[in-house]
This record gives C-alpha cells, sequence and structure tokens, in this order.
C-alpha cells in the first residue's frame, strides 16, 4: 500500500490515540460521531483465536511470539497466553480515545498494541481500568472521575520511565476515515507541552498524539510513524 500522508489525516487515521479534530483531505471520507456505546457483543470478537492473533501482528514477530496476550471478555480484559518476555499485547477498543474523540464509542475500531514491560507495569492498567468502567455502564464523566480517584488514592501505577508501544499491525482499524491506519510506536511521558518534544513541528518524525493528556491520565503521548508493518512489508510513507 502506497500513499502520502498529510498531518492532518494522520489526525483522522489514528482515531484511537488522536483527537480527530482535523479535517481530512478531500477525499477523505469524514468521521461519523458515534454518540453513544452499542450493545457490548458489537465490541467483542467472537473468535478468541483470532483476537490472540490480532493482537499480535501489533509488533514484530521477535517481540510479539513471547508475549503475554490478552483479550476482550464481556467484564474486561483476560489473559489468553502467558508471555515470556515482559511485553503484553491486546487489541485495544475506541474508548482509549481521548474522550472528545468523535469515535470513541465506535464498535468497529480495534487497535491491536503490544507494551513494552515498563509500559505494561504502568500504561496497561490505564486500558483495563477504561474497560472495566465502560463495560460496567458508566458514562465518560464517571470513568474520568473514577480514574481519577484512583490515581489520587495511587490505586493505579505512575508511569514509568521508558514506556512505549507498538502499533505496526496492517490488520489495525484505528477509524472510518481514510485508509483506517498507521503503522507507528507510541511514547509515553509525564504531562508536558508537546513543544518540548519537538512534536509536530516541520519535518519532525514525532507527533503529538492527543492521548490521555491530563483528562484525567496525566500522561503525554507521542506518536512516531515507522516504516514497515510488523509483518516487514512497507507501510504508507509520510
Amino acid at each position: 500500500m502506497k500513499g502520502k500522508w498529510g498531518s492532518s489525516h494522520l489526525l483522522q487515521i489514528c482515531a484511537m490515540i488522536l483527537a480527530l479534530t482535523a479535517a481530512g483531505p478531500a477525499q477523505a471520507q469524514e468521521a461519523k460521531s458515534y454518540s453513544n456505546m452499542a450493545p457490548v457483543e458489537q465490541y467483542l470478537m467472537a473468535d478468541r483465536d483470532a483476537e490472540i492473533a490480532l493482537a499480535r501482528t501489533a509488533a514484530p514477530d521477535s517481540v510479539s511470539r513471547e508475549a503475554e496476550v490478552l483479550v476482550l471478555g464481556r467484564h474486561g480484559y483476560e489473559t489468553a497466553v502467558k508471555g515470556k518476555n515482559g511485553f503484553t499485547c491486546v487489541v485495544e477498543r475506541g474508548w482509549m480515545s481521548p474522550f472528545n474523540a468523535p469515535e470513541f464509542w465506535n464498535p468497529k475500531l480495534r487497535g491491536p498494541i503490544c507494551f513494552n514491560p515498563a509500559a505494561t507495569r504502568s500504561i496497561l492498567p490505564l486500558t483495563i481500568k477504561r474497560t472495566e468502567l465502560i463495560l460496567a455502564g458508566m458514562s465518560k464523566a464517571q470513568m474520568a472521575e473514577s480514574i481519577k480517584s484512583a490515581l489520587d488514592r495511587k490505586e493505579l501505577p505512575a508511569l514509568e520511565g521508558g514506556a512505549m508501544s507498538y502499533m505496526m499491525s496492517k490488520k489495525a482499524y484505528l477509524t472510518d476515515s481514510g485508509e483506517h491506519n498507521l503503522c507507528h510506536l507510541m511514547i509515553y511521558a509525564p504531562l508536558t507541552e508537546r513543544a518540548s518534544w519537538g512534536a509536530d513541528l516541520a519535518g519532525s518524525p514525532i507527533m503529538f498524539a492527543g492521548q490521555f493528556q491530563g483528562a484525567p491520565e496525566p500522561i503525554t503521548v507521542f506518536l512516531v510513524p515507522v516504516a514497515k508493518w510488523s509483518d516487514g512489508t512497507p507501510a504508507p510513507s509520510m
């Protein structure tokens, strides 16, 4: 798959991780807004083995082969495969987007992601927590307040240095717009301004992702597009 990506279109493609407020190119379909949660069944994958395989596509086989794999059940994520290397692969749903993302409730979104050991310990618990609260029927406002309270009481871990994740799956579906996907890495930092990383500056490979950003998680996420999908085939160039 070949093509060129403007920064606005990148914001649309990364619905799981970006605010999705920029306009895409003229040929891209505008993202549909999903105002309410769909029935739980629409977010689940009936084939457990298919979800395991999809989760593993987030990172190269050298990383994902011995990673722990979680799958989504009716009450949250469940361990499907025990890991050996400290990495954890899951398929995230739309509710890991920023709260104001138009596709937050989009049941079609599937975001394979592999967390490194530091992110497994300090970012994955946020994915698990958000998911449990959503499946318990909480609204966005209730979920944000619950997470803030858990962070204040130190029931959720603080961010560890070196936390990052792979999102290099050719099979991801991150938005209804455009080509639906982007091959990239995620870097997690303490709450900070994008300028301190040179994010979104002309010629910079680093982008501001918009996920978390103190609402309520005190974490800034940066995104770095990469040139190859996890299977080694070329990904679209910037």
